[in-house]
């Protein structure tokens, strides 16, 4: 008798999970059978209209787009073959990308790194502005407006961090053995520069979080946020660097 209660028990313990079951399927099921009436349509209307929002309009009022003082053909300065030949100078290229690179964006003695290249370095090609070395509009303006009045070009940086953060290229170029365009991507055969679009908030440019609003990327230069360089530091072995006054100072 005692045997038979106890199984009996067990049934109807058992019982309310194939309920509960019956029941979520039964709430759904009415729900799709009856979309508007159950609300589901309104819910599933709602959605996508906020993914669009999200996904398509916010970040078009998120950024804004300015186009660079003037257009900047990599692939033309990176050709030795027309470098290497400017007469009146004595200028000679590298052999690899890096180094041909490294010419404009270079190190100073102290390991620094100077970034977008002043008009000094411009000027040890485009000598003289009555003289100019090709014919595109681009190197007239250039020429007219910032090489004969010595201006200096107010370039647009794409990769500027913010003020707290410290990033020593030379450590990662030389010690690290990366290539630029791990970080940078490859524009060495570019010939012309992409708009620059700034975050309204931030005031940092959107290539720092990337162009996919939900942080996604496929390639390492995608965006430069902090856990894409800890990821990186993890990667090649280093991830003691991963230490917060490693990179803020």
């Amino acid at each position: 008798m005692t045997n038979n209660e106890h199984s009996s028990g067990n049934s109807s313990g058992d019982g309310w999970i194939p309920s509960l079951i019956h029941s979520i399927l039964s709430y759904y099921s009415g729900m799709i059978s009856n979309p508007f009436k159950s609300g589901l349509a309104y819910f599933v209307s709602g959605l996508v209209f906020m993914l669009i929002i999200g996904w398509l309009v916010f970040p078009m009022a998120l950024y804004s787009k300015q186009e660079q003082p003037i257009n900047f053909n990599h692939a033309l300065h990176m050709d030795p073959d027309i470098v290497n030949k400017i007469k009146g100078t004595d200028i000679t290229m590298g052999n690899t990308d890096a180094e041909k690179c490294h010419y404009c964006h270079s190190f100073r003695d102290d390991g620094s790194f100077t970034g977008i290249p002043k008009i000094d370095v411009c000027v040890k090609c485009h000598v003289a502005s009555e003289s100019p070395l090709g014919e595109t509009p681009e190197e007239e303006l250039f020429m007219n407006e910032y090489v004969k009045k010595g201006k200096e070009v107010e370039w647009l940086s794409y990769s500027r961090q913010p003020d707290c953060v410290y990033f020593p290229h030379i450590a990662h170029i030389n010690m690290g053995e990366l290539e630029c365009r791990t970080c940078h991507g490859d524009h060495s055969k570019t010939m012309t520069l992409p708009s620059y679009e700034k975050n309204r908030i931030s005031g940092y440019s959107r290539n720092i979080w990337g162009k996919n609003i939900a942080g996604f990327k496929t390639n390492s230069w995608d965006r430069m946020k902090m856990d894409d360089c800890a990821a990186c530091h993890t990667e090649k072995g280093h991830e003691e660097n991963n230490a917060c006054f490693v990179c803020h100072k």
